[in-house]
């Protein structure tokens, strides 16, 4: 661990979030970037027009592929002391390749590694295929974990009453499960979503004009060749663009992402809210301190964390969405370096569902404190007996009901004498005699389990 890191990330948090270098690193960015311009060499050889560059041998591609599959430390390193000199990380990469290529034996070729591409064209890709496989591998994984806990609780709890609470006052009972559900079903809507999401590329020289290519080989289709190249890595090819690539399907995802992380935080807070009403119980766990000074304390701070951990990674993800997509004319260099940030907002994110993940698994409800807050709270049933009025065609029953409950503490005495006095049948007077807040709870327990 790094205690010197500026950032947390890097020190205190990196176990939590170690997944997270094989994609969003400079390591994992260098990786990617020999990735894009050794699988170019290699379609460039396949290109039968360009007869200067013959088609490489299996053997030969396997030796050009096992520079960025047996990528390591000293590969980074060898890159990072060319490009001190070069200072241009693209062009330091190009470099790398050429001295690799003259050790096996490929080196009269050096001249077709980035050909007729500028450095945006490999950064475009190697961005998309890190957002691509990070997201799949690191990120969706756990985020989806998360889900499955929310729904496993909607579930198990699906039938035990809750006493809602609209505008923070007493409201019409739920269920802790109907309401774990609902941030499930949120969420797996966002999924959906996420599935459908393309990963853009291009590849189309210094103004997206396939100029050097052209004047070249013009006898070459290069929209084709292009847009066959990055379907082969797995993007989607995006053919109009100026230099770069606009990067309006990462400030898609950010926003997504966005929205992921602000459903959390609206669940994080909710689960706050019911452990302060002692609703939701902390298990204790030997050694653990809740205060310096107040030793009872138990505190919801893994939700707490997830919180704030998904506030930081909001404001990044905020910016990016608002900030890439835009260049000035065909190209300006301030996306770079905020490009280089997208690991911390994913890893900020990371963290806030490593944490409420960890979180839940110290709650249980206090079934004691539900029944007790509903019993205190009979009041609520007056939405029930007011119905039952309307459908009887009783005069003025919203205003009847509320002349008998608003502002005032009603208990279940109070409501069985009025129910007694109204003329109902005998039906209806024992429907509304035997509810109580915790059995009126409606259809929640089917709602809590609706979720896929």
């Amino acid at each position: 661990m790094n205690y010197l890191s500026l950032s947390p990330l890097d020190s205190r948090y990196a176990e939590k979030i170690e997944p997270l270098t094989h994609y969003f690193s400079e390591f994992a960015l260098m990786r990617y970037r020999v990735l894009v311009e050794v699988e170019y060499l290699i379609a460039l050889s396949t290109e039968p027009k360009i007869s200067e560059l013959p088609k490489f041998s299996a053997d030969s591609q396997k030796k050009l592929r096992a520079l960025y599959e047996k990528f390591d430390t000293n590969s980074i390193q060898q890159i990072k002391a060319i490009e001190k000199t070069t200072n241009h990380d693209v062009k330091a990469v190009e470099y790398f390749l050429a001295e690799k290529m003259k050790k096996i034996g490929l080196g009269k070729f050096v001249n077709f590694i980035h050909f007729a591409l500028t450095s945006e064209d490999v950064n475009n890709l190697a961005y998309a295929l890190m957002l691509r496989d990070g997201i799949n591998e690191a990120i969706f994984p756990s985020l989806k974990n998360l889900q499955k806990e929310i729904f496993s609780r909607a579930k198990k709890w699906a039938t035990t009453p809750l006493l809602a609470r609209t505008h923070g006052q007493s409201a019409t009972p739920t269920t802790f499960g109907k309401e774990f559900a609902v941030f499930a079903s949120r969420l797996n809507r966002q999924f959906d979503q996420l599935k459908k999401q393309e990963f853009l590329g291009k590849l189309n020289g210094a103004s997206g004009t396939f100029a050097a290519a052209n004047i070249a080989y013009p006898q070459i289709d290069w929209l084709k060749f292009s847009s066959q190249f990055i379907k082969k890595i797995k993007l989607t090819p995006n053919s109009v663009t100026t230099q770069i690539e606009p990067h309006d399907f990462i400030a898609e995802i950010c926003d997504m992402f966005c929205r992921i992380n602000t459903i959390l935080i609206d669940f994080d807070r909710d689960i706050w809210l019911y452990v302060s009403r002692n609703l939701l119980k902390q298990k204790t766990k030997n050694g653990e301190i809740g205060s310096s000074t107040m030793p009872h304390k138990i505190n919801p701070i893994d939700f707490e964390n997830s919180e704030g951990n998904l506030g930081l990674a909001n404001a990044l993800l905020k910016h990016f969405a608002e900030k890439l997509p835009i260049s000035r004319l065909q190209r300006d260099l301030s996306d770079s370096t905020v490009l280089r940030n997208l690991g911390v907002a994913f890893g900020y994110s990371l963290l806030g569902y490593v944490s409420a993940i960890k979180g839940l698994d110290k709650i249980e409800i206090n079934k004691e404190a539900t029944s007790a807050e509903l019993n205190e709270h009979f009041e609520v049933l007056s939405e029930a007996i007011q119905t039952i009025l309307r459908k009887v065609n009783f005069p003025n029953p919203y205003e009847t009901l509320k002349k008998l409950t608003r502002g005032k503490k009603i208990t279940q005495e109070d409501v069985k004498k009025f129910i007694l006095g109204l003329p109902l049948s005998k039906t209806e007077k024992e429907k509304l005699l035997n509810l109580t807040p915790e059995k009126y709870i409606g259809l929640a327990e089917k709602i809590a389990i609706l979720v896929d």
